[in-house]
């Protein structure tokens, strides 16, 4: 049990909730919601607590997520998730990119109004089954042909928990491209200070005021605490009991879940 009363908990206007692994499990059968985590969700948009979905979750669009945490009794809209693809779309117009795409084909949609054409960088999520040696090979040829190759990665996790166990991420990856091609990716999910930044201005609340909660020791708590906000671990989803000796991300405290965190959270309102 997380110590009650702690200083973390006080002067919160806004909450930032990780997805997978804090919300529920993915799994091939379908999505799992852990134990009390609608009802948490519930209780946080009660109390008048600001909430925002920071999630770097690259296998569907916002739209359908949207519609499987609905299906799963989270009361949750489009706007309230602050996700890594919309992200890149901004970063391609911007710097005039034409992306290969190297990414689930359920997140393919959101880069519908993208020039794809004639590729000058490579564009890479959780593609899952698309992972294969031929597609990841095809990302590397075009990339090492490239003058100034350009590897853009919509995250870089080590691995995530399924209801059957835990998977790839990623960022294993993203970092096979890097030691081919000698280069660095340039990542717009989390840990990301930009994406935090995002989602923060998406909250409407400065960092001081709020607490992200996540299941990730590096992405979701090391990056949140880069953007001087408090971050909680949960000891679901990913969690691992050597996350609590990480030599260098220490979570301003540990719960067990979702519930027991907006538990102590509301405690101080």
């Amino acid at each position: 049990m997380a110590e009650r009363g702690r200083g973390w908990a006080r002067a919160v206007r806004g909450l930032l909730l990780d997805v997978n692994g804090v919300l529920y499990d993915s799994g091939a059968g379908g999505a799992v919601p852990i134990a009390g985590s609608v009802e948490a969700v519930r209780r946080i948009k009660a109390s008048g607590l600001k909430l925002q979905l920071c999630t770097n979750e690259t296998q569907a669009s916002r739209e359908s997520f949207v519609r499987k945490l609905r299906a799963l009794g989270f009361d949750v809209s489009v706007a309230q998730v602050t996700a890594p693809a919309p992200a890149a779309c901004h970063l391609l117009r911007e710097r005039g990119l034409r992306p290969h795409l190297l990414v689930h084909h359920d997140l393919v949609p959101e880069f519908a109004e993208i020039d794809k054409t004639n590729p000058n960088c490579v564009v890479l999520g959780d593609a899952a089954e698309n992972f294969t040696y031929a597609n990841l090979n095809e990302a590397f040829r075009l990339l090492i042909g490239m003058e100034k190759p350009v590897l853009i990665s919509l995250g870089k996790g080590r691995y995530y928990k399924e209801t059957d166990g835990l998977k790839l991420d990623v960022g294993a990856y993203m970092k096979a491209l890097e030691y081919a091609c000698d280069i660095q990716a340039e990542v717009v999910g989390k840990p990301a200070k930009r994406f935090f930044e995002s989602a923060l201005a998406e909250l409407g609340v400065p960092p001081e005021q709020a607490i992200m909660i996540g299941d990730d020791i590096v992405n979701d708590v090391g990056g949140a605490q880069q953007c001087g906000m408090r971050a909680l671990q949960v000891r679901t989803g990913k969690y691992r009991s050597s996350d609590e000796n990480h030599p260098e991300v220490k979570p301003d405290a540990y719960v067990n879940n979702l519930a027991e965190a907006v538990d102590i959270i509301l405690q101080e309102l």
